[in-house]
């Protein structure tokens, strides 16, 4: 006799339906589809109470509370992290932790963002009166503009959708990405108010590619290496062995000034060294000034790495001589440094 449990087992097995492959694409385009149409709707509700909002918080002294109660609370999660990122102080509450307590966060000259699809749920019903009490500007990213959350705000955002992508038209999915885009309507808004520049962004973001990009010397990069340095006279069996120690696939050639500093007078590659064996049978003779090319790409310790990456990708070249402004050399930079940074 069959038990219970795999009676259940069996029943949901049944209800499963395998999609071929070609109703599966079908099914994701009509997605895409479906959220792109609630995204172009957007642009009919923007109006003077977009304009308003961004004023709002352009202006405001206090910073920017944003919150929502289920998956609005992810979406007011992310807009608070791009506000931050790009220059607009921001704070994420969640709706059901702001009655219990959280709403302590909430300040005179804070402005509120309230999301939610229906504008109706409990936990908005309760926040909202607290948050107009305080006496707090309340902008609101609602769905629906007849609910009670709409009648409360003192601005409203529209982000009303037809229906959900999901085919049971329940699951947050046409609706949410409508909220994130008018999120970042505001945020974009506000970078172009702000002069927001890439290199202030940079400041906020100094770990992630483009601050290191925007931030990074080759003095933070060359420093780390040994520096490969031979005379016009050293043989070419010692300026080999001085490449080989040094690591990075190069020896500058270099002769000292009266005036106590290191004039560079050219440098010796791998590609030196090939030329070499190619066309003398025998180096034990020849000198470093005999195979170093002369006039080698250089460049200043206090220049940004980017553009360091920019001069070899247009030489085609892997290594760059460091020098002070007064042409002393200091070292080498490996294209390495730079992969190794994540600056590419």
């Amino acid at each position: 006799m069959q038990s219970k449990v795999s009676k259940k087992y069996s029943n949901d097995k049944k209800k499963v339906s395998i999609k071929s492959k070609e109703d599966i694409k079908r099914i994701a385009i009509q997605v895409i589809t479906d959220e792109k149409k609630a995204i172009e709707n957007l642009e009919n509700h923007i109006g003077n109470g977009f304009a308003e909002a961004v004023e709002t918080l352009f202006y405001t002294r206090g910073r920017v509370i944003i919150t929502g109660i289920g998956k609005s609370a992810n979406i007011a999660s992310k807009i608070v992290s791009t506000f931050n990122s790009t220059g607009t102080p921001a704070l994420f509450m969640h709706a059901a932790d702001a009655i219990h307590g959280d709403l302590g966060m909430v300040q005179k000259e804070d402005v509120v963002i309230c999301i939610s699809k229906s504008g109706n749920t409990p936990e908005i019903k309760v926040l909202i009166p607290l948050v107009k009490n305080f006496g707090n500007k309340l902008i609101a990213i609602v769905g629906n503009t007849s609910s009670f959350l709409a009648q409360e705000a003192d601005i409203v955002l529209d982000t009303t959708v037809e229906h959900e992508a999901c085919p049971n038209n329940l699951a947050p999915t046409s609706s949410t990405t409508a909220q994130l885009v008018m999120g970042d309507a505001l945020a974009v808004a506000l970078i172009e108010c702000r002069n927001f520049t890439a290199r202030d962004f940079a400041r906020f973001h100094p770990g992630g590619a483009l601050g290191k990009q925007l931030y990074m010397h080759v003095s933070d990069l060359y420093r780390q290496n040994e520096k490969p340095q031979v005379t016009p006279d050293t043989p070419v069996r010692d300026t080999i062995l001085e490449m080989t120690t040094k690591r990075l696939g190069c020896a500058v050639v270099v002769v000292d000034r009266p005036d106590g500093g290191t004039a560079i007078q050219g440098i010796i590659t791998d590609g030196d060294l090939r030329r070499m064996l190619k066309g003398n049978t025998s180096f034990e003779s020849l000198t470093a000034k005999d195979i170093m090319s002369h006039n080698p790409k250089q460049i200043l310790d206090t220049e940004y790495a980017v553009n360091a990456l920019h001069l070899m990708r247009t030489n085609a070249i892997t290594q760059l001589v460091v020098v002070d402004p007064q042409g002393n050399y200091l070292g080498v930079l490996h294209l390495h440094d730079i992969l190794r940074e994540g600056i590419i």
